[in-house]
């Protein structure tokens, strides 16, 4: 059971702490079958890097939701996130091993708003490069 984040508790600079979710291909499958994005460069190598990709890549929305994760793990409420942006800045490429690849998340908290809201930062990472580009969350906190 997740903590509750109180407003009073949180400063800005408070920081979320680092998360690493793995991605393998079978993921991928998975998300594929529940979003009906069934686009070959997302479990292909061959189809992949015959588009000019160097491997299969996460779909961008899975990418969106690993990171999101840490927000709604924080806030111990998904019902909190009141908003959530990103834009894509680099793929998760995911190696057909058994181990595939992470996507590493953290946060910080840039602004105090009203009614108990703030506003978080992220970055997320995956393979040494950024992954996703101003990723921000604004979530209510007790």
């Amino acid at each position: 059971m997740t903590a509750v984040i109180k407003y009073a508790d949180v400063e800005v600079g408070t920081e979320i702490p680092e998360q690493s979710y793995p991605v393998r291909r079978l993921d991928l499958v998975r998300y594929a079958g529940a979003s009906g994005d069934f686009n070959e460069i997302h479990w292909s190598g061959r189809v992949a890097k015959s588009v000019g990709l160097p491997d299969v890549i996460a779909h961008g929305m899975f990418t969106m939701a690993q990171a999101g994760r840490l927000i709604t793990d924080w806030a111990g409420d998904p019902g909190a996130v009141e908003e959530y942006s990103v834009r894509f800045s680099a793929p998760v490429v995911v190696p057909d091993d058994d181990t595939g690849t992470e996507i590493t998340v953290s946060g910080v908290v840039r602004k105090k708003l009203d009614d108990n809201r703030v506003e978080v930062a992220l970055t997320a990472r995956s393979g040494g490069a950024k992954v996703l580009a101003r990723p921000t969350a604004v979530v209510r906190l007790a």
